[in-house]
């Protein structure tokens, strides 16, 4: 069996001019990256900005198992199908993150028959907007050191700093760590830390921006310390505003690729889930709305992180709306999520179906709670044995939800006909009446037990001490209104990994609550989930090499 790397690189691909001119782009249109990539120009998207928008469809998923969902293969190949049914579509996705790619989740270009391509360009270094992103960010780091070795004039405390460097690869020794060590030219010895480039406040704020004006007000009010009488001080106050706009000014322009079967997509920008927004650029939704009839996008991980996180930050920011979710699921997660260990997960199990198939209904539940329509689909599995299949489609028939099985994997667009075909049908025939869940004049408080209650499915919400004084500083100093940013693992709809299916009467610990002013959102920290995570014990870059002749390998 061929792997997905091998499926990429034996792939005739268009040259991108013409996947572009399949939707009426030119080549003057373009900003070219090699043959095979491009940049919508900034000429380009005022031109279109009075189009018509087109359908929005949402591609979320369960909780994420070692058994796999394939949430962007999915996303993938309902782009492909539209296609195959005569359909102008296009998708908006993220760009994938060098950490994962390197340590153990793999890369996000879909799999199989479903991919965007050029594959290996996508999971390494693309066309540069995260290595811009980073050097943004640590710009921003030495111009704040800079200020305060240069007579601190704006009083910053150096025990407040909360800015932090990054970097996009998982290296867990720089989660917390001394700088300024030597003498007096070397800076002020102080404790300092990194966080994953996906994670940083600026990765968010790219991905939440109109336009290069929204971009520099975004950056100029970003928080960076406090002052010793407990005032906010910004980006802007330490004039690192416009250095740090000219390193974005290409990092905004949203990335055109295409399929194995040559659809549009538009890749940009890419928050992680679990500890940031998870979505990705405004920019690039809005442009493919303009672009096509059929827009389908994706938000990381399970319903519980990425799609709440796509409804109540995202969307009320931009003033997007969902007109269908499609949520990604298969026969082996359900088993897992039923306690069936991975080895057992190719067996019939009807009780072990029945026992798991309660977090699928959670998260059928939780978007049903935005008012918005909702297509299951099941990525079919050899394994996969018809008593199983007719289970899960009676059981999501039963709660009012479209139900298809997806083969895109194997098939290509050919394999999600089904899935298409459910999702006009559930466009025709419901509508979207999407609304976020909380509003904004509640408490951060009241937001987030809203949240762990609501969506999570918690019994109540127990806060640090520490955590009840940031929240009482934040709101004091003007930032309640803000929505949450909930950082928790993606494993458990509760804060233990652990507890699968759908747990209850469980409590969720919020431990540290701070604000991305630039971003427009408060984050707040449950559990043990990490800012900076580690490589495992086995990387997946002790497999990925390269040939004497260039070519990649290894590479999933």
């Amino acid at each position: 069996m061929k792997t997905d790397i091998e499926i990429a690189q034996e792939a005739e691909l268009y040259p991108i001019t013409k996947v572009a001119g399949q939707l009426g782009i030119t080549a003057d249109d373009l900003e070219l990256y090699g043959k095979y990539k491009a940049k919508l120009s900034e000429e380009y998207l005022d031109k279109i900005k009075n189009n018509k928008d087109g359908k929005l469809i949402l591609v979320t998923a369960i909780n994420p198992t070692p058994a796999g969902e394939g949430k962007t293969t999915t996303s993938v190949g309902l782009g492909q199908a539209f296609g195959k049914l005569g359909k102008k579509a296009v998708i908006a996705l993220r760009e994938p993150s060098l950490g994962p790619c390197f340590g153990i989740k793999g890369g996000a270009a879909g799999g199989g028959m479903a991919q965007v391509v050029p594959m290996e360009d996508l999971n390494l270094h693309f066309t540069g907007d995260f290595h811009a992103i980073t050097s943004a960010n640590n710009l921003c780091a030495a111009l704040l050191d800079n200020h305060i070795q240069q007579g601190n004039e704006l009083n910053i405390d150096t025990r407040q700093i909360v800015w932090k460097r990054c970097l996009d690869i998982n290296d867990r020794v720089l989660r917390n760590i001394v700088v300024g060590m030597g003498g007096r030219t070397d800076g002020f010895v102080r404790e300092d830390h990194f966080v994953i480039t996906v994670a940083s406040e600026i990765m968010a704020v790219l991905c939440l921006a109109e336009n290069m004006e929204d971009l520099k007000q975004r950056l100029d009010r970003m928080v960076v310390a406090y002052n010793y009488d407990g005032e906010a001080v910004t980006a802007g106050q330490i004039k690192a505003t416009g250095a740090m706009a000219a390193l974005l000014k290409d990092a905004i322009k949203p990335n055109l690729i295409q399929t194995l079967e040559h659809t549009p997509a538009i890749v940009h920008g890419g928050p992680f889930a679990n500890i940031a927004h998870g979505c990705n650029s405004v920019r690039a939704t809005k442009a493919a709305l303009k672009m096509a009839d059929y827009v389908v996008t994706e938000a990381g991980f399970g319903a519980d992180l990425g799609a709440e996180k796509f409804f109540d930050i995202k969307c009320r920011q931009s003033g997007l709306a969902p007109d269908a979710v499609v949520l990604v699921a298969t026969i082996r997660a359900l088993k897992y999520n039923g306690g069936v260990p991975k080895t057992d997960l190719n067996k019939e199990n009807i009780e072990a179906l029945k026992a798991g198939i309660v977090n699928l209904e959670k998260h059928i539940e939780n978007i049903h709670k935005y008012k918005v329509p909702v297509v299951v689909t099941l990525n079919a599995f050899v394994s996969d044995t018809q008593v199983e299949l007719d289970f899960v489609k009676q059981f999501c028939h039963d709660r009012g939800c479209d139900f298809a099985l997806s083969r895109v994997w194997e098939k290509g667009g050919a394999g999600g006909i089904e899935l298409a075909q459910a999702v006009l049908n559930t466009l025709e025939t419901k509508k979207s009446s999407f609304e976020p869940i909380y509003d904004d004049k509640l408490s951060i408080k009241e937001k987030i037990e809203c949240v762990c209650k609501e969506i999570y499915g918690a019994a109540e919400a127990v806060f640090a001490p520490a955590a009840v004084r940031q929240i009482e500083r934040l709101e004091k100093l003007g930032y309640g209104e803000l929505p949450v940013c909930m950082a928790k693992n993606q494993y458990s709809l509760s804060d233990d990994p652990e507890l699968l299916g759908r747990p209850s009467g469980f409590t969720m610990n919020i431990r540290e609550v701070y604000v991305s002013a630039g971003a427009g959102f408060i984050v707040v920290l449950t559990g043990a989930v990490m800012t900076m995570p580690g490589l495992p014990k086995n990387p997946a870059a002790y497999n990925i090499d390269v040939t004497d002749e260039g070519v990649i390998t290894g590479l999933f």
